[in-house]
């Protein structure tokens, strides 16, 4: 029977992440970030890659990754969620290294471990896994074409673009264009990219190689979220407790004291569906069905752990100074991202041979 529960190594994993975001990332520098030009903090993205070479722990140690497993790199994702870290973790680290191990280039995959170089799945970010996805066009061995909701496009070096002839591409981020767009979510930036004769190298096939990317993203998706959810509930406790009214700790009022219980419930089950994903993916049995159910339940959690931190929080809750809108914005993007609950749900039917009425 799989042991769900955190081992000694993954508690001193998250304890050494915590800490390193305790010094690196605090709310008033993240809010800061989405006001200027560059959302992404290089300087946080070294401490974690370079300091403690979290980029390479999908990939295998004799392509000086760290070997380790999808449970760990969960771990991970959910302290970078508990601070709405702006860092392309969860796009390269896990859907472009994905994507390149289903490919086999070897040494793009070091290179990722590294984090020498950062990747991005030219997929975009609303794809659910096994959807249709667009493909640019390849001519004279040269790619053309345009592809929109690109997540972490323009802190990439280099991008994974699949074409119409079946294959996955890597292409320079220097050779193609960029264009930022507008996104709700300000610390994982979208952008649209255009190929105008780029130059490419084909790395293998498109299909199953965003399919095993699309899948480990949706699944491990669910650890931010849970991240995110905790992050907000527990904040949100701590704030009631402090807070008085009519002389007395507004926390103690029986309708909030059952609003917070209520969503208690829903954070732990929340934990329950993304460590089964995660463990899933570690193992490779029934990924599918465990990343569909975490996604499924997932999305609607975070969004209604963040409305009700934001709700119950008050006035100070709806000023840009203060950081739960960081956790709302992030939980709404992640609701989409990936799937909707309402596609992993249609997923999991066809899954489980499930007809629809």
């Amino acid at each position: 029977m799989t042991d769900l529960l955190y081992s000694e190594e993954e508690e001193a994993l998250r304890a050494a992440v915590r800490a390193l975001l305790a010094d690196h990332c605090d709310a008033a520098g993240v809010i800061a970030r989405t006001e200027s030009d560059a959302p992404h903090d290089i300087r946080l993205w070294k401490a974690l890659t370079d300091g403690m070479g979290l980029a390479g722990l999908l990939v295998p140690e004799e392509l000086d990754g760290q070997g380790a497993t999808h449970r760990e790199a969960a771990v991970v994702l959910e302290e970078l969620g508990r601070a709405v870290a702006p860092v392309p973790y969860l796009t390269s680290a896990v859907v472009a290294t994905e994507a390149v191990l289903a490919c086999g280039a070897d040494d793009l995959l070091t290179e990722l471990a590294s984090a020498t170089t950062i990747g991005a799945l030219a997929v975009g970010l609303h794809t659910a896994p096994g959807a249709a996805f667009p493909a640019v066009r390849v001519d004279d061995g040269t790619l053309h074409g345009e592809l929109t909701g690109i997540a972490d496009a323009a802190g990439a070096d280099v991008l994974l673009v699949p074409a119409d002839d079946g294959g996955l591409y890597a292409v320079a981020a220097s050779d193609a264009t960029v264009t930022p767009q507008v996104s709700f979510d300000l610390t994982r930036p979208l952008a649209t990219v255009a190929l105008d004769g780029a130059p490419g190298r084909r790395l293998g096939d498109a299909g199953p190689a965003v399919r095993r990317a699309l899948r480990a993203g949706a699944g491990l998706l669910a650890s931010e979220q849970l991240g995110l959810a905790e992050w907000t509930l527990t904040e949100t406790v701590r704030y009631l407790k402090e807070r008085k009214q009519f002389n007395r700790p507004v926390g103690g009022f029986q309708a909030l004291k059952h609003r917070l219980a209520q969503l208690w419930l829903e954070v732990v089950s929340l934990r329950a569906a993304a460590r089964n994903a995660a463990d899933a993916l570690t193992v490779g049995e029934d990924a599918d069905i465990a990343v569909a159910v975490a996604q499924a339940y997932a999305a609607p959690v975070a969004v209604h752990a963040a409305e009700e931190a934001l709700q119950l929080h008050g006035g100070i809750g709806m000023t840009w100074e203060h950081p739960v809108h960081l956790y709302l914005k992030r939980a709404k993007a992640d609701s989409i991202a990936y799937g909707t609950a309402g596609a992993h749900r249609a997923s999991l039917a066809g899954l489980v041979d499930l007809q629809a009425p």
